[in-house]
């Protein structure tokens, strides 16, 4: 392609996920103009970003001068939600009660990291109650060596936060490490869910770190000198320093991008969109152009989050699915995820012979054995993050290597198979087995990864037995079909729970029902259901052109695969705008003084006017500084009120009042 001029300001859109790494160059003349793809490489995640982008500015012809901004959305925030994953945390909660713990599932979310309660916190109009950090300070230096980082939660933070200010700066100068403040992700109420929230992003800061990082590392060495910016999880564009400290708001920040870019490639203002990854697929409706925002906050791996973003379901169903059966009939069924493998034909891609010659000497084995077709491999994470493993965990994680190792020889009982999940939980360690993306190979569906090792892993697979002792399937091609069906089948079903959930109904109770089921299968008795969907569904994700023709006619809808799917969230990621809000509350703590609470301002006045001019005033410069940090120097900032008042003996009486500042603005570029 012919060199872009000068005047032509070229964007940068990158998209790590699971299984690739996108890259698209475009241009709000040209549109898109070149892409391409390669692997996501977990232990040096450059690696896959330079082997993505180095590869569309060979073919477009592009200089690195000429590119104006960067920006990356990335599914790695979601997936390790999904797959249970992320750093060693220690949670700090102040004013709380240890059966706190067991609201919001944020003792669920905690597991077996360490929680210090302190006295302390604030009444909700900002009032401090007894604050004492001696226990924190005692705790401290054992902790050093044990987490990756802090979360900080105090009651009614959201209206005061010195307690969580105070407890921070001792974190950060006893022990140096990352800390989290529950006021700085949220100011809705709901304590133990704001302290689940905050538990969270202190997880997801060493991965979202290593991503940015990587990526900063690499547009500095290729000469790239634009801003770089990261898709949130309702759309918008931050900056990068941004993201790297309220990571939390980059969950399901890959599949808003592809809505975004969705809406971009088909010009649609009403359909249901579908984007399927190696780990997860992702439904959200498309509404009058714009996606849906969740009210409730983010819901990512059975957790509700307080963080604004698009009303997306997130299932861990994905072409790298985990494939298992479902023992509890005489004919066992194919189940699919929720966890991630590598898939077989991906790893003999990359290690070759190592890996097909013990897949082949387990399929010449006269017996089938529980762990074939199985191996396991480091992930490459950095050393501080395996802190806080068992004796046992210990000693299995020292015998694992970067070189893939198969199962039935790396474990020397099946209870350490159990060890084996507790080091993947962990993010430190990658099983790899048979999944659709293999199923997919041996039928001929696919062909970018060893299809060899695909077909062993088919074979392994088909031998397993059902409840009878017969083998599951007499061939590999038997088995792979059943799993690419049974892939078709539950998208289906996923797209039926979004719908029937976005209309307010119970979706997988519905969709589990003998009508919906007999509907999606084709079959009828005497009477039968039909289903009718309002708009059209669009298959994103590189595989989508696989599965989501055969989709569409389960559903018995229009579907549309559009030509640029395989990097709608690489697109996604440079065709937004930068949004930040900021919200200020009036409380009345006694009659006749408005005492208005924003961040960390607290100030009392005696006409009500006044606080709220004070208010408005105050949330609009903060506002403003935070898109300057979120990165745009072109914000329209906009104000709502929202005013409760009663009228009593027809006075009217305030009770309390909030006020929204909204700044908005397309992402500052390099000249």
């Amino acid at each position: 392609m012919a060199e872009p001029t000068k005047e032509l300001a070229v964007f940068l859109g990158i998209d790590t996920g699971g299984t690739y790494t996108d890259a698209v160059l475009w241009s709000e003349q040209r549109g898109v103009i070149a892409k391409a793809k390669a692997l996501t490489t977990r232990h040096d995640l450059s690696v896959g970003i330079a082997g993505a982008v180095e590869g569309i500015l060979a073919e477009a012809s592009v200089v690195p001068s000429h590119i104006r901004l960067v920006s990356m959305s990335s599914t790695l925030a979601t997936n390790a939600l999904v797959e249970g994953q992320g750093g060693r945390i220690a949670l700090v909660m102040i004013g709380f009660e240890k059966a706190d713990l067991e609201k919001a599932d944020l003792g669920s979310a905690l597991g077996s990291d360490p929680v210090i309660f302190i006295p302390g916190g604030h009444d909700v109009y900002g009032r401090p109650q007894p604050f004492d950090t001696s226990a924190l300070s005692e705790i401290l230096p054992e902790l050093i060596g044990e987490v990756t980082g802090f979360a900080i939660c105090a009651y009614f933070a959201v209206r005061n936060p010195e307690h969580e200010i105070a407890a921070r700066d001792i974190v950060r100068r006893e022990t140096g490490l990352p800390v989290t403040c529950s006021h700085e992700l949220s100011a809705k109420l709901n304590g133990p869910r704001r302290a689940l929230t905050t538990v969270l992003n202190a997880r997801l800061i060493a991965m979202i770190d290593r991503l940015v990082a990587a990526t900063e590392g690499f547009l500095d060495r290729s000469g790239i000198r634009a801003p770089l910016m990261v898709v949130r999880g309702d759309g918008a564009l931050v900056s990068a320093a941004f993201a790297r400290h309220r990571p939390i708001e980059t969950i399901l920040s890959g599949p808003a991008s592809s809505l975004v870019g969705a809406r971009y490639m088909t010009g649609l203002d009403e359909a249901i969109i579908s984007d399927i990854g190696g780990t997860t697929t992702d439904v959200a409706v498309l509404d009058k152009g714009r996606p849906r925002i969740d009210p409730n906050g983010a819901t990512v791996g059975g957790f509700r989050t307080m963080v604004d973003a698009v009303a997306m379901h997130t299932f861990g169903l994905g072409g790298d699915s985990e494939v298992s059966l479902d023992d509890n009939a005489m004919v066992p069924g194919i189940k699919l995820g929720p966890r991630r493998l590598v898939p077989l034909s991906l790893l003999a891609a990359k290690h070759g012979s190592l890996v097909i010659d013990h897949l082949m000497r387990q399929a010449k084995s006269a017996t089938a054995g529980r762990l074939d077709g199985r191996f396991a491999l480091l992930t490459g994470v950095p050393a501080q993050m395996a802190t806080g493993l068992s004796k046992n965990e210990t000693e299995l994680y020292g015998r694992i290597t970067v070189e893939p190792q198969p199962l039935d020889r790396l474990l020397t009982s099946m209870s350490q198979a159990t060890i084996v999940n507790r080091l993947v939980a962990r993010g430190l360690v990658h099983l790899s087995g048979f999944t659709p993306s293999d199923a997919c190979h041996v039928i001929g569906l696919q062909k970018n990864w060893n299809a060899e090792a695909a077909r062993y892993g088919a074979v392994l697979y088909a031998r397993r037995k059902d409840g009878a002792g017969r083998p599951l399937c007499d061939t590999p091609e038997e088995v792979s079909h059943r799993t690419y069906q049974a892939l078709i089948r539950r998208s289906s079903e996923v797209v039926l729970e979004t719908i029937f959930a976005e209309d307010g109904l119970d979706g997988p109770d519905i969709v589990a029902s003998p009508l919906i089921q007999q509907a999606l299968s084709g079959e009828r008795g005497i009477a039968g259901a039909r289903l009718d969907i309002d708009r059209p569904l669009i298959g994103l994700g590189a595989s989508a052109p696989v599965y989501y023709p055969a989709v569409g006619n389960m559903l018995g809808t229009k579907c549309i695969v559009p030509a640029d799917t395989d990097v709608a969230n690489a697109l996604g990621a440079v065709v937004g705008q930068v949004s930040v809000s900021v919200e200020a509350h009036i409380s009345q703590p006694m009659e006749g003084l408005f005492r208005v609470m924003a961040g960390e301002v607290v100030m009392d006045f005696q006409i009500e006017e006044e606080s709220i001019a004070f208010a408005e005033t105050t949330v609009k410069h903060q506002v403003g500084q935070l898109a300057l940090e979120a990165g745009t120097d072109e914000a329209q900032i906009s104000i709502e009120r929202n005013i409760s008042a009663a009228t009593v003996e027809d006075q009217r009486k305030f009770i309390e009042a909030v006020i929204v500042a909204t700044a908005s603005g397309r992402p500052r570029i390099a000249h």
